[in-house]
């Protein structure tokens, strides 16, 4: 069961959505959920920045105080913590929950969330919903598309998905059939479906070829032709050095995502 969720606070109230969509999910399983933001993080002093520190300050506090104002009207579990650190502070964090919601990025208005997405996917072990930056309304569950590779990232999304899945009123199983799945997949997509009927949910298992367009088009391509409330996919990276980076597909849905993506690694 979800039961503990942390939440990436925005200081923008115009991203409030993420807010609201985290209250969404919390409300649903009736969950502890906790709005965490970064503060100014430097190691300099505070009195070499002036106002900047200031105004960051600032920010933080006043997305805080619109963090506790909403949950006012709800009867959640709440409470609020300050993070003075990098991202990796928060993906530390992270590991002690259910479930972390992010705001995807949005380049156009000069907000990465990348780093921290990226961070958080591959460092703390738990899963994490990241939130479209044109989201709007909280959390539904018509049709859930669970993207299926026979992987053990795809297996480890959907295991962790489960709780969402028992509630959704319709769960798809959708393999793109290419050079690594072509010859496999439909056997191992019965195979999941019977593991997902043994939760008592049900499944129906959906195709695509994929010969002139990647991955992650024919996924969002897929998800565009009818209303979809919720992605549920592996996150795929490889190793830089001592850090893990997005893979291909990975970073394609995030980059064009219309829909939330819950999302595990």
């Amino acid at each position: 069961m979800i039961k503990d969720i942390i939440l990436n606070l925005e200081r923008d109230s115009s991203r409030d959505t993420v807010r609201d969509f985290a209250i969404s999910i919390a409300e649903a399983f009736t969950a502890h959920l906790t709005g965490a933001i970064f503060t100014f993080a430097t190691n300099l002093p505070a009195d070499a920045l002036g106002d900047l520190f200031a105004e960051s300050e600032a920010e933080a506090r006043g997305a805080i105080d619109r963090f506790e104002l909403a949950m006012k009207r709800t009867d959640l579990l709440v409470e609020t913590r300050f993070i003075n650190g990098l991202p990796k502070a928060f993906s530390e964090m992270a590991r002690c929950f259910d479930l972390s919601v992010i705001m995807q990025s949005d380049d156009n208005n000069g907000i990465n969330n990348s780093i921290l997405i990226e961070t958080t996917l591959f460092d703390s072990g738990r899963p994490l919903v990241i939130v479209p930056h044109i989201q709007q309304g909280g959390l539904k569950l018509d049709r859930v598309v669970c993207c299926w590779d026979g992987s053990r990232t795809a297996a480890r999304a959907i295991n962790d998905a489960l709780p969402l899945l028992r509630k959704a009123s319709a769960v798809e199983l959708f393999i793109v059939e290419n050079e690594k799945t072509a010859n496999e997949q439909l056997l191992r997509g019965t195979e999941i479906g019977r593991h997902l009927a043994r939760h008592d949910i049900k499944v129906e298992v959906k195709t695509v070829p994929a010969d002139d367009i990647d991955v992650a088009n024919a996924i969002l391509s897929y998800v565009a032709e009818a209303p979809t409330s919720l992605l549920v996919m592996g996150g795929y990276g490889h190793s830089r050095l001592r850090e893990f980076v997005f893979g291909g597909a990975t970073r394609g849905i995030l980059s064009a995502m219309t829909v939330p993506v819950f999302m595990s690694h």
